[in-house]
């Protein structure tokens, strides 16, 4: 990532900050002004370019802030010590949940949208977001491989299409219809029928459906 301008960090710093976030996350680059920054921060334009010396820092700033968000809650889930019948579940729930969030989604839409104005950015948001998910995943299937609750020829690819099962159909809808046409039933059928798939190709005798079933109750 080439070096960029000092930041200046003082009293309204985070008040800048969030006040860019709205408008970066809602216009992208491009589509930002610095008007509407500061007028969302509330701030004048002068402060705001005390703490930035211009629009380019701010997004890199911004964007870098939201990647911290993007920790998933899925790593909490992954360390517990439960039958994968029963922990699968929610993690496949919490991966389809942050899917189609107001934030997921933005955040989503603009590393995409801005991947060639600022590859190494597109290149951070990957390997913090998919990326970190994915090598999380692959090693607790490992761990379910070696309790012998599952049986993974290669488990890269069972990490990959668990992510690509939790976002069947849901994923699509939210991001050219809204996140308010993915509703309660149709979250659940793709959660369970994901979890169900997973195991009828990797389950063993020792990773039960019927905890599937339970959850889905």
């Amino acid at each position: 990532m080439p070096k960029t301008l000092p930041i200046t960090r003082g009293r309204k710093f985070l008040q800048v900050l969030e006040g860019a976030r709205t408008i970066f996350l809602r216009d992208g680059f491009e589509g930002a002004s610095v008007d509407d920054i500061a007028r969302e921060a509330g701030v004048s334009k002068a402060t705001l370019y005390s703490y930035f010396p211009d629009k380019r820092v701010m997004f890199i700033e911004v964007f870098r802030n939201e990647l911290a968000r993007e920790a998933t809650d899925a790593s909490a889930l992954i360390e517990v010590d439960l039958p994968v019948g029963q922990v699968l579940p929610f993690i496949v729930q919490i991966i389809s949940a942050h899917m189609i969030s107001e934030f997921g989604l933005r955040i989503f839409r603009v590393s995409v949208g801005e991947a060639e104005r600022f590859p190494s950015l597109a290149q951070e948001y990957y390997e913090s977001g998919p990326a970190l998910l994915r090598q999380q995943l692959i090693g607790y299937l490992e761990r379910c491989v070696q309790r012998e609750e599952l049986n993974i020829p290669d488990l890269e690819l069972a990490a990959d299409q668990l992510i690509e099962l939790a976002g069947v159909t849901i994923r699509d809808r939210a991001l050219f219809l809204g996140p308010k046409s993915v509703d309660k039933d149709l979250l659940r059928r793709v959660n369970h029928s994901a979890v169900a798939m997973f195991l009828s190709c990797y389950g063993t005798g020792q990773a039960s459906l019927a905890d599937v079933a339970e959850m889905a109750e």
